[in-house]
């Protein structure tokens, strides 16, 4: 068992070549630094990938493989190599093209041109594919999808795996709230560990992330990871968050996972989106998270606007009572904005804050017109993945739990304000 406790401040491991197939699929990994405790800089190489991509990183969530808004011709205003981390879910495509079809194509990347981009497949996406697991059984997992409910069983998931050839994919899992009893929690634990040694069986190449579940509970998480990492696997997923566990719940559980997996591997977790989660996530270790909350975020009308530097400044310069900011996000269908010139962040460098204000973007939300949506994504996505980049300066510089602690407390700051 590796304890982050007894790692160096700045570790250099060799990289890992963890996958053996087709080319486009091969994935190296390395961890270049440490900041105190577990949070850590790494480096995520795929052939197709123009340039190596640190860690931790954010993976863009997608619809059918394609962000929900963002067009194919525009992903290239995002911030490079940063943004070239695609997740899909395979359940996506059941109301759409077979798995045969999407296979002669040539599987996601010919089938939607990005070439030089990396895919990374989960069965859920906590958007439109949710886990049921009132109906889950023995044979499969059950999801929420566009097609309705559906069990998936681990055959059919690996068939669908095969045919969109994505860089790196999740075994199947059974995810459980955190109110369910121990009893169900242990056969939770017990399916996974069973998918994944199917999947593993029918692997059809790619690098392949065990999934860890067990709830709310300690010990279940750490016998899931025991047994993922002793199977032969890629990386690790971690879910089951974000199903109901209180936040104040969610560092012990994380370190009890991280205490249990091997260094030198990826880790990826879905259900962390909010900031004050993402570096909960980043303290216990973890490399790689989802971004369905940008989603969330655009299809509100908000855009965030929290300050990626200088936190504590920022924060003693803006107003509390500004109308439709929480100052970490504005609401820009509020009436405030209506006659507001000014870009959504003043230094802001993405193509929405170059080129457009908020007036406009008010005006685009109030006459429902979808590039409203589609500027907003931009931005917030660019600033998300701004976010991750000042996660890991700060790591790389030996001061992620001043960077984690300052952003906590100006957030605090601001709702003990607003209280009064």
């Amino acid at each position: 068992m590796w304890s982050a406790a007894s790692a160096p401040d700045t570790v250099t491991l060799t990289s890992l070549n963890l996958q053996q197939g087709t080319d486009i699929r091969e994935m190296k990994f390395a961890v270049k630094a440490w900041s105190k405790g577990r949070a850590r800089v790494g480096v995520l190489q795929l052939p197709n990938c123009p340039q190596p991509i640190e860690t931790p990183a954010l993976l863009l969530s997608t619809r059918k493989g394609l962000p929900l808004f963002i067009s194919p011709d525009l992903l290239p205003s995002l911030p490079s190599p940063d943004s070239y981390l695609l997740q899909t879910s395979p359940l996506h495509f059941l109301d759409g093209l077979s798995t045969k079809t999407i296979s002669n194509i040539g599987g996601l990347h010919q089938m939607l041109g990005l070439h030089e981009y990396a895919f990374a497949a989960v069965p859920r996406d906590s958007i439109v594919c949710l886990p049921e697991c009132d109906s889950t059984n023995k044979i499969g997992a059950s999801f929420e999808t566009p097609c309705g409910r559906r069990l998936i069983k681990p055959v059919e998931y690996v068939e669908m795996i095969s045919s969109m050839k994505p860089n790196l994919w999740v075994s199947l899992a059974d995810e459980v709230p955190a109110w369910v009893s121990a009893k169900r929690n242990k056969t939770s634990v017990d399916r996974t560990v069973r998918w994944l040694d199917e999947c593993i069986k029918l692997s059809p190449g790619g690098a392949v992330f065990g999934a860890i579940v067990g709830g709310a509970d300690v010990e279940e998480r750490q016998r899931c990871a025991q047994e993922v990492v002793a199977r032969n696997v890629s990386g690790y997923w971690i879910g089951g968050f974000g199903l109901g566990e209180n936040m104040d719940e969610r560092p012990a559980l994380l370190n009890a996972i991280a205490d249990i997996l091997p260094p030198e591997r990826p880790r990826q977790i879905c259900g962390l989106e909010l900031p004050e989660e993402v570096l909960q996530g980043v303290a216990a270790g973890i490399d790689l998270f989802d971004s369905t909350y940008i989603y969330h975020l655009t299809l509100g009308g908000f855009a965030l606007t929290f300050p990626l530097e200088n936190i504590q400044r920022h924060e003693s310069d803006s107003q509390p009572s500004d109308v439709g900011s929480d100052h970490t996000k504005i609401n820009l269908r509020a009436t405030v904005y209506r006659r507001d010139t000014a870009p959504i962040v003043d230094d802001c460098s993405c193509y929405t804050c170059q080129n457009h204000t908020r007036s406009y973007i008010n005006h685009l939300l109030n006459v429902h017109e979808m590039l409203a949506q589609i500027l907003l994504e931009i931005h917030n996505t660019h600033h998300y993945l701004s976010f991750f980049h000042s996660i890991r300066t700060a790591i790389k510089e030996d001061k992620f739990e001043q960077f984690r602690q300052a952003f906590i407390d100006s957030r605090r700051k601001h709702l003990n304000v607003t209280a009064v």
